[in-house]
């Protein structure tokens, strides 16, 4: 496995040329570009960060459209996951934009979900995820993830923790883009960091929801 050292700017600008010509053509062409420029220092990073999260996955670059209504083949950007859980983790990802990382927990099952929700109501561990996510937020991350638009049932809609209550997916995420140290090893450096940062929220989904059917 070679030494990382950064995710070149051909990696942005292959991802640029990809979202104006999304076709097969134009993917035979270049792609060893993106073997070269993205799929290569996407492997080196996460093996660099093994040790300290674990394996992580390197998603294929095809898009699954079956059931799409978009038809484009190939993904606009290349994303890896660290999983400690069904459906939760740490995530990277790298695209025209730049450098994206998130963790949290990104699927659940129905059973997952209701171990989730019965975990936030809890007074004690509900307090808990709503502090963890204090401090990501502090720490420069976005909270996202899908959501019920009411409550879910069950639960009263002056429920302190409401909100978390509705989601069905949680994670948090940070846009960095395209720094200059982004086309350098010092990039591992700033995902270690991050993951780090969101490192209490992957551990308390993975705490509660580790054991539960998928």
């Amino acid at each position: 496995m070679d030494t990382f050292t950064g995710f070149p700017l051909a990696a942005l600008d292959f991802y640029e040329d990809l979202e104006a010509d999304n076709s097969k053509t134009f993917w035979t062409a270049h792609k060893r570009i993106y073997d070269e420029a993205v799929r290569a220092p996407m492997l080196a990073l996460t093996a660099e960060l093994e040790p300290e999260f674990g394996q992580a996955k390197i998603f294929r670059p095809y898009r699954d459209v079956r059931f799409s209504a978009d038809k484009s083949p190939y993904k606009n950007h290349q994303g890896a996951v660290a999983g400690t859980a069904p459906g939760v983790g740490w995530y990277v990802q790298v695209g025209a934009a730049g450098l994206f990382v998130a963790g949290g927990c990104y699927q659940m099952s129905p059973a997952a979900l209701a171990a989730l929700r019965a975990t936030i109501d809890d007074e004690v561990r509900g307090a808990e995820l709503a502090a963890v996510l204090s401090e990501v937020t502090a720490a420069g991350f976005t909270i996202g993830g899908e959501q019920l638009k009411t409550k879910p049932k069950g639960y009263p809609a002056d429920h302190p923790r409401i909100e978390l209550l509705r989601h069905k997916s949680l994670v948090a995420s940070r846009e960095f883009g395209a720094p200059e140290w982004l086309t350098t090893p010092a990039a591992a450096t700033e995902v270690r960091r991050a993951w780090n940062d969101l490192r209490p929220l992957v551990e308390w989904f993975t705490g509660v929801l580790a054991g539960v059917a998928h």
